[in-house]
C-alpha cells in the first residue's frame, strides 16, 4: 500500500471510529505525542492528549452523537506529516463541516496530531456533483 492510500486509510479509520461510536479505536488512532490538539466545531481548542480523549470519549458516549460521513478526502504528504481535507456530512445538516486532519508516522503506521473541523457553505449535493474522489498527492 502506498503512503498515500495509508493516510487516507487512516483517515477513514477516524471516522469510522466516529461513526461506530468506539472510544477505544478513537485513542488508538491519536498519536503519543503528548501536544496533539483537536477543534470541534463551537469549541475551543482542546491541546493535549489526555484532554483530547477525553473530549472524544465525552463526544462518542454521549445521548446523540453526530453521525458522520467523510467526503472528497484529499490527502497531501510531507515527509512524515501528512494533511488530509475532507468535508463532514452530518446526518441532519443541511450544510457540509470541512475539516483537516493532520497526520504524523508512528512506527510506519499513521497518527492523528490534530482535528478541526468547521461549518462550510456547500450543500452536500454540490459535494457530491463535484466528483471530489481524485486524489492529490
Amino acid at each position: 500500500m502506498s503512503q498515500h492510500a495509508a493516510v487516507l486509510f487512516a483517515n477513514d479509520a477516524f471516522y469510522l471510529a466516529f461513526t461506530n461510536r468506539d472510544a477505544e479505536a478513537m485513542e488508538a488512532l491519536w498519536s503519543a505525542n503528548p501536544s496533539v490538539s483537536c477543534i470541534h466545531p463551537g469549541w475551543q481548542a482542546v491541546v493535549g492528549r489526555r484532554d483530547v480523549i477525553d473530549s472524544w470519549r465525552a463526544i462518542l458516549g454521549g445521548s446523540n452523537p453526530p453521525q458522520v460521513r467523510p467526503l472528497g478526502a484529499r490527502a497531501t504528504l510531507l515527509g512524515e506529516v501528512a494533511v488530509v481535507v475532507c468535508y463532514e456530512e452530518l446526518e441532519s445538516a443541511e450544510r457540509l463541516l470541512v475539516a483537516t486532519n493532520v497526520f504524523t508516522r508512528e512506527g510506519g503506521t499513521w497518527k492523528l496530531l490534530h482535528h478541526q473541523a468547521g461549518p462550510s457553505p456547500l450543500e452536500p449535493a454540490q459535494m457530491r456533483e463535484a466528483d471530489p474522489e481524485t486524489p492529490v498527492q
